[in-house]
């Protein structure tokens, strides 16, 4: 994948309607993605393969189906809820969510938590892995480690797990 042109940040609306991500699942209203009520989007694909992992469902990378990121914006703003992008890895599908990310913060202003497996540093030394992260408020960074389980963890499955709060 490869860094947004010039011309795509120019023409959006047929972008948004040509571009899409590969989603497994959208829960409105969840209270286990993030504080509140959110609107939790599930993509599809991972490669980190955590064991122990609770959603190996997101793992194929053909999963779900193909939805353009304007019928996803579609649906986030019937809800208006604030967003949180999960699979799976959504930075395995980087480019389509800087997309979302993009026009979620521009056309509606909601807050966004975004769940990887990469660590934050990795994704900061990673051109492709941080596209998002100018549209992104909070991320929950690294792998689910079984061993490090903590079931009283808010908003996260293992003691190594990082919730960041990066400041725009």
């Amino acid at each position: 994948m490869t860094a947004l042109s010039t011309n795509e940040l120019q023409e959006p609306e047929e972008l948004l309607k040509q571009k899409t991500l590969r989603v497994i699942d959208i829960i409105d209203g969840t209270s286990v993605d993030g504080p509140g009520l959110r609107t939790s989007i599930y993509l599809a694909g991972c490669r980190h393969a955590c064991p122990g992992c609770h959603n190996p469902s997101t793992w194929d990378f053909a999963a779900g189906q193909d939805m353009s990121i304007a019928s996803l914006l579609d649906v986030i703003e019937e809800a208006e809820f604030p967003v949180t992008i999960s699979g799976g890895d959504p930075l395995y599908q980087s480019e389509g969510v800087t997309l979302l990310a993009r026009e979620i913060k521009r056309r509606l202003g909601l807050d966004i938590w975004l769940y990887t497996g990469f660590t934050i540093e990795e994704i900061r030394a990673s051109e492709r892995l941080s596209q998002p992260l100018p549209y992104i408020d909070t991320i929950v960074d690294g792998p689910f480690i079984e061993s490090k389980r903590d079931p009283s963890l808010h908003f996260r499955g293992s003691t190594n797990q990082r919730i960041i709060h990066l400041k725009h």
